[in-house]
């Protein structure tokens, strides 16, 4: 008997030892199942990003200065002439002071120059004057002359006199008519020359007026006052950036794409933008030629009009379509799954509540669909979820 026993024992553990594991239990509403389907299949990167203005002003100090008051706050509807803030420079307030001083000394150097000028020429008119008149009495004088000469009554001597004298008065008349001529030229170069210096003046005041006056700062553009970079009080320098101006209603997209998807992503083609509140269309507009952080920065020019809520730096999600296949065998995307690979996924038995392993080739792959290149049909069920934790097995149990 003992040994009928310790023979059974040794059949009953040889033939345990031989059997397989039994298939471990899953609930079938805790897995994501996936139909095969036959038909167009859209192609699609997908990344996350930001709504960002395309037009944008920013307001930087030309002149140095200290920030006095800040007018308007961030979210402000401004016009190009509205002013900001104003800042304070005691210096260049002084010069303008100064250069207007100097313009109006400048001005009455001016006027008292014509008044000197036209002195001058007055005196030289003057005795113009007075040897036109001598030169009459002198004509005069040697006409009496010449006939009492001729008469006997006056001798050759006086007329020859009065005939020098009339020469005499004729150089002189002349000279003075140059000198007048002279004088009047030089007038006119010397009122050129301090009309030059009131102009310089004239410049030098209007300058330092706009320089004061750009101690209001303007926003320089039309739209919405995005942030102020500066506080009371303090203290900046020309070039310092005081605020920004924006136009929220033209804004794009700026997405992150993984630069493992970038690669066919081109300018012109179509793409989606979601705001959570509506999704929008759009066109990409340019690519970042630089990597950051595995990302390439893709923009987004948005078509038509933008929905309500949509406003600058908001969170969105986009997607980027690449190609659409016409007649493509495809599933929803399975987790972990590359384009062109091989992978195995759990087919669902139609006829038994199990779940086998098979082998499947990838094709091309989108954001929430990937192409089957063999290994299943249209119509087979498979399951897309993580089945990491079943490695080890070939066969799963589903319960409901």
């Amino acid at each position: 008997m003992a040994v009928v026993i310790v023979a059974a024992l040794i059949a009953i553990t040889f033939g345990l030892s031989r059997l397989e594991p039994g298939a471990p239990s899953v609930e079938r509403a805790s897995v994501w199942v996936g139909t095969v389907q036959r038909g167009e299949m859209v192609i699609e990167v997908r990344g996350p990003g930001s709504l960002v203005p395309e037009r944008f002003w920013w307001v930087t100090a030309s002149r140095e200065g200290r920030v006095e008051r800040i007018d308007v706050l961030p979210g402000t509807p401004v016009n190009h002439d509205t002013v900001l803030m104003v800042l304070s420079n005691p210096e260049l307030e002084q010069s303008a002071v100064e250069a207007e001083y100097r313009l109006k000394s400048s001005e009455a150097e001016a006027a008292a120059l014509e008044k000197r000028l036209e002195s001058r020429l007055l005196d030289i008119e003057a005795i113009i004057a007075t040897i036109e008149a001598n030169l009459h009495e002198a004509n005069l004088q040697g006409e009496v002359d010449e006939e009492l000469h001729q008469s006997g009554d006056v001798s050759r001597l006086q007329w020859e006199f009065s005939k020098a004298r009339i020469e005499q008065q004729t150089r002189l008349l002349a000279i003075q008519k140059r000198r007048l001529a002279v004088h009047r030229e030089s007038a006119v170069t010397e009122m050129a020359k301090q009309a030059a210096i009131v102009e310089q003046d004239r410049a030098l005041l209007q300058l330092r007026r706009i320089q004061v006056e750009s101690l209001q700062v303007t926003a320089g553009f039309d739209g919405v006052l995005d942030q102020v970079a500066v506080e009371v009080g303090q203290h900046v320098m020309p070039g310092t950036t005081l605020a920004r101006v924006i136009n929220e209603r033209q804004l794009k997209a700026v997405l992150r794409i993984p630069e493992t998807q970038a690669r066919d992503v081109q300018i012109g083609q179509r793409a989606s933008v979601d705001t959570r509140n509506s999704v929008i269309e759009g066109v990409v507009s340019r690519i970042d030629p630089a990597v950051q952080d595995g990302t390439v920065t893709v923009d987004v020019r948005l078509l038509g009009e933008l929905p309500r809520g949509a406003r600058p730096d908001i969170t969105v999600d986009g997607r980027i379509e690449l190609n659409r296949l016409d007649d493509a065998i495809h599933v929803g995307r399975p987790v972990f799954a590359a384009a062109n690979s091989l992978i195995s996924l759990f087919r669902l038995d139609p006829d038994e509540n199990t779940a086998v392993r098979v082998p499947v080739q990838l094709g091309a792959t989108s954001v929430t669909t990937v192409e089957i290149v063999s290994g299943l049909e249209v119509g087979d069920q498979v399951i897309l979820s993580d089945t990491s934790r079943y490695d080890d097995v070939d066969r799963i149990r589903l319960k409901e």
